[in-house]
């Protein structure tokens, strides 16, 4: 059985790029102007809209939550491990590019809230990825 603490991040890990991926995948239009729907416009701020990149955004999350699935389901520290590689291989260099692109947002409540989302996921990654194990494989 694998740690809580690893269980809960891949559980957060797939019910949001589940949520993500979807919304990216079959409204991509909505995705861009709305997301992250309680503040707007965060895609809309970085460059015009792209169908295709939404689209391959969104199965790219849908992706990430069935791994994130799968792993749970194994409940093997091994796969989370993977899982959690996985997920940290998106969402490190993810965090990594809205840091050094704040300015693109004028608000500062929206820098803040997109700079601790996005390092938030990669910390869930790493969690899955490094948290100690209890003797299982």
């Amino acid at each position: 059985m694998q740690p809580l603490p690893t269980r809960l991040a891949l559980v957060l890990t797939a019910l949001i790029n589940a949520v993500v991926g979807l919304w990216a995948l079959l409204w991509p239009t909505a995705f861009h102007t709305d997301f992250p729907g309680v503040r707007t416009g965060w895609v809309a701020a970085d460059g015009p809209f792209n169908e295709h990149l939404l689209r391959d955004f969104g199965g790219l999350n849908l992706a990430l939550a069935v791994t994130a699935t799968g792993a749970l389901l194994m409940a093997t520290t091994a796969a989370a491990r993977w899982a959690g590689a996985a997920i940290l291989a998106f969402n490190l260099p993810h965090a990594l590019y809205h840091s050094l692109h704040l300015h693109a947002y004028p608000e500062v409540i929206d820098q803040v809230l997109i700079a601790s989302t996005t390092w938030a996921a990669a910390a869930l990654g790493l969690l899955a990825l490094l948290w100690p194990t209890r003797g299982t494989t």
